[in-house]
């Protein structure tokens, strides 16, 4: 994958990333879970892990799939090493390389599951990710998508703050500066319809300070802070310092009860036809 496909290179491969990563398959596993019992898969599967970052879900998928054989995937070598580190107990049945998900080193209908999370929303041109995840899924398998969408925070909003315009000028502009879509997850149903898939379902999990503790919710927006800060003041011409106060605005109010804040984490799934 070269870095144009890849623009947030700089930000996926920051040590914040990791932390961002622990902390939304703490938040979000627990519900997201019970979306793979619709599948009805067992048996000796073979399942990709398309963008699998530091193997987070790829090991809790393991112990979902216990006979399966995993593959997990990701451009970045240095999120690679953490997941092999982190993998081992699980020997040859899990196995991690770097790819391009442009252009998958697999062979047509390789796979029964391809799971792909968080990654729709960091790469240009996802219908190209998507018609390589359908090439490679197997006539009758299954696609799990987790597409983040920025328009789907919310915030206690104030005369001196509005979260919605935070998210809007500077998360969705940033995206949209590098080619990538911030609300691809609204968009990700009608993709998957267009590709013809089957039995095509939109979730949504809910990431809030009443079903997840506050500091794994405020460990995310940290995360994204640590990590995009710098990126954001660049496009929008403001301050890092005022970007800065916004993301900490936001972690304050995650962290004070009763201030309540959520995040509606859309996932969308469907049957490869055939």
């Amino acid at each position: 994958m070269t870095r144009d496909r890849n623009p947030q290179a700089e930000q996926m491969g920051d040590e914040s990333m990791a932390r961002n990563l622990a902390h939304q398959a703490e938040a979000i596993w627990p519900q997201e879970q019970r979306l793979f019992d619709r599948y009805a898969l067992s048996g000796p599967l073979h399942v990709l892990d398309l963008g699998c970052g530091t193997g987070e879900i790829t090991r809790r998928l393991a112990q979902r799939y216990a006979q399966a054989d995993l593959t997990g995937v990701d451009i970045l070598e240095g999120n690679l090493a953490l997941a092999r580190r982190d993998s081992a107990a699980f020997g040859d049945r899990v196995r991690y390389q770097q790819g391009d998900a442009f252009a998958l080193a697999f062979d047509a209908g390789s796979f029964d599951l391809v799971v792909c999370r968080h990654m729709s929303q960091a790469v240009p041109d996802f219908p190209q990710v998507l018609a390589e995840m359908t090439r490679v899924l197997r006539p009758g398998g299954w696609l799990h998508l987790l597409s983040e969408d920025y328009g789907m925070l919310q915030f206690p909003a104030s005369a001196a703050f509005d979260p919605d315009q935070f998210w809007n000028a500077n998360a969705l502009a940033f995206l949209a500066s590098i080619g990538c879509d911030g609300r691809i997850g609204r968009h990700s149903p009608g993709l998957l319809q267009a590709n013809g898939y089957l039995d095509v379902a939109m979730d949504y999990v809910i990431v809030d300070t009443l079903r997840v503790a506050r500091e794994t919710f405020a460990g995310i927006i940290a995360a994204w802070r640590d990590g995009y800060t710098q990126s954001l003041a660049e496009v929008t011409g403001r301050s890092t310092a005022a970007v800065d106060a916004d993301f900490n605005t936001m972690i304050q109010a995650i962290r004070t009860p009763p201030l309540y804040a959520v995040w509606h984490v859309p996932v969308v799934s469907g049957r490869r036809p055939g």
